[in-house]
């Protein structure tokens, strides 16, 4: 029997969600959008005509009463994270959170312990989980071929300026974003990490507003961790360089990986062997895999493939790289 489809509410009409989140939740078998809100509800009432949602609610706690949501996709600027997903969990609305999690792992505590207390899935979009280069490198590492990894080298470069005004100004001011391109882009950098290497057991890390002065958050961040495995993993990310960077190298004594840029798929393989070429291409739209194992683990019955739990992990290492 094939299996229904999971109705879902979309909480935020921006632009993640315009671009990938809408047409991913159209696409799938496993989902249907059929509801939306927004702030604005002019902004609201654009999109549902523009994706051709059946609803549109002109606040998002409208939207969680709605009977027909059975999920919800957080698409909001982080402070109001926590706020919106135990306020979903207690109206049964199983939760998939844009990243970061939360502001602080403390606020993760209690989005995680509404969600257990209401027996809702939840899960945060950290769709980098599902890259198949991402699950090839684990592979090559798990499998031994590098030997002991030694060094991890991550750059995330995104140039990124933006008036007073405009849409996605609150990544700028910190009590609405957290932080800059370490809480930004870096956490999804951090999950990889994590996914490859497993636990961190120590932070060294440095932010400075380089070229931005006057912002309020820090334009470029540099953090050293230490993993449980004994290997130092450095991550550089910036707001403030012409040029874009998305790579992430692994250092391991019989061997080494290349990935730039990540979101392409193309892994350079260098052993003693040699030196090979193998391509692991993500999915046309990079949300379509993890909202279709989430809207699954619904029907399924079980814990999404990417957990909450995990993305709690990140914002605690967020939290210790940004108090060092």
């Amino acid at each position: 029997m094939a299996m229904s489809a999971v109705k879902w509410g979309l909480i935020g009409c921006g632009d993640i969600a315009r671009k990938r989140v809408a047409p991913a939740l159209q696409a799938l078998h496993s989902s249907e959008l059929v509801a939306v809100s927004s702030r604005r509800p002019e902004a609201a009432a654009v999109f549902a005509q523009a994706f051709g949602v059946p609803r549109r609610h002109d606040h998002w706690r409208t939207l969680l009463q709605d009977p027909e949501v059975e999920a919800v996709y957080i698409a909001t600027p982080v402070y109001l994270h926590q706020e919106q997903t135990i306020a979903a969990a207690q109206a049964g609305k199983h939760v998939l959170c844009e990243k970061p999690m939360a502001l602080c792992v403390a606020e993760c505590d209690r989005m995680l312990d509404a969600c257990s207390r209401q027996a809702v899935k939840f899960s945060v979009a950290y769709y980098r989980h599902f890259y198949p280069l991402i699950h090839r490198m684990k592979e090559l590492i798990d499998g031994g071929s590098l030997g002991a990894v030694s060094l991890i080298q991550i750059n995330a470069f995104s140039p990124f300026q933006v008036q007073a005004g405009q849409p996605r100004h609150w990544l700028l001011q910190k009590a609405l974003s957290g932080g800059g391109p370490m809480m930004d882009i870096g956490c999804h950098r951090i999950e990889v990490l994590l996914h490859l290497l497993g636990p961190v057991v120590g932070v060294k890390s440095f932010t400075t507003r380089a070229a931005y002065r006057d912002r309020d958050v820090e334009d470029t961040a540099v953090a050293v961790l230490e993993m449980q495995t004994g290997a130092i993993a450095v991550l550089s990310v910036t707001h403030a360089s012409m040029d874009a960077r998305d790579s992430v190298e692994v250092f391991g004594e019989y061997g080494t990986l290349q990935a730039d840029p990540l979101n392409q798929g193309s892994l350079i393989i260098t052993t003693e062997q040699g030196r090979r070429v193998e391509q692991h291409p993500p999915h046309a739209n990079l949300h379509a895999p993890l909202i279709d194992d989430f809207s699954r683990s619904i029907r399924e019955d079980r814990e999404p493939a990417f957990s909450g739990k995990q993305a709690r992990e990140v914002s605690r290492i967020l939290d210790l790289i940004y108090e060092t």
